[in-house]
């Protein structure tokens, strides 16, 4: 998909006036901005496999910055666009996939529901894993208190982790799209740091 853009992405990057105009920056400073931008993007591609730091939301941001700082033009904004795109998808992909295995396995909306809520509640209160924790917790006594089994309620928990795991890969793989984006972006403009 990312080779596909680039042809189109070159053609775009050709014209002479910039959408949203950013800084003059030295070469120097622009490596620099470079730099720094690709390591902030690392560590939040790291910070994926946490559930209280928000990766994608910081890959998002330093694109953001970088098109702030050199300013947008049509090819530009059409990677910060699919970027955008990702994140938003990215930031609820957990969720879904975390409820989809979790109703599979039989479990109720409302213990689904309320797993996410103190997943969300307790990311805050208890970081870096007490969101996850809690949300598993509170389905299995969920799910425990209704169905009166606890085999049937271990059995939706388990499939709630195993959407979890799914969603920290799914995420991660979202994250290095995003970057990849990014370095066609900053590829197409010619402003390569080397």
């Amino acid at each position: 998909m990312l080779l596909g853009l680039l042809p189109i992405l070159s053609g775009c990057a050709e014209q002479t006036a910039p959408l949203i105009p950013g800084a003059e920056l030295s070469p120097a400073a622009l490596t620099v901005v470079q730099l720094v931008i690709a390591a902030v993007m690392s560590a939040g591609l790291v910070s994926l496999f946490t559930f209280v730091i928000p990766g994608l939301t910081i890959i998002w941001l330093s694109a953001l910055a970088y098109g702030l700082l050199t300013g947008f033009n049509l090819a530009s904004g059409i990677c910060f666009a699919l970027i955008t795109l990702l994140m938003i998808f990215g930031n609820v992909v957990d969720q879904l996939l975390m409820g989809a295995k979790a109703k599979q396995s039989g479990a109720s909306w409302t213990g689904v529901i309320l797993s996410t809520i103190a997943a969300f509640v307790f990311s805050f209160l208890w970081p870096p894993f007490g969101g996850i924790i809690t949300a598993m917790l509170v389905l299995f006594v969920f799910e425990f208190i209704r169905l009166r089994d606890w085999r049937k309620a271990g059995g939706t928990t388990k499939e709630m982790a195993v959407g979890c795991a799914s969603a920290v890969v799914a995420r991660f793989f979202i994250g290095l799209v995003m970057i990849s984006l990014w370095v066609v972006w900053v590829w197409q403009s010619g402003k390569l740091p080397f």
